[in-house]
């Protein structure tokens, strides 16, 4: 009996992807401005680092839960892809 190989999901990118264009890309631009205050220039550990930070739930008591998980998967998109401006 032959097995169907997994298909591995990506939750960040799925999260982000399903978020409408306009959301998305304010979501993209807050990630950047994050990055741009916190982030050595190119420092992808940082990004990783405030985008799990988030995930974990340390968070601003003014920021909610889903918006914390989304902003966290836009900065993992940063990171790993900082110069993609079509998102």
């Amino acid at each position: 009996m032959s097995q169907k190989p997994c298909e591995v999901i990506d939750f960040d990118e799925a999260l982000l992807d399903s978020c409408p264009a306009e959301e998305k890309a304010e979501l993209m631009t807050e990630a950047r401005i994050l990055a741009q205050a916190f982030a050595t220039e190119g420092a992808v550990e940082e990004l990783e680092e405030m985008a799990e930070t988030l995930s974990a739930g340390f968070r601003d008591a003014e920021m909610e839960r889903a918006h914390a998980r989304k902003l966290s998967a836009a900065l993992k998109r940063l990171a790993r892809d900082p110069w993609n401006e079509a998102d």
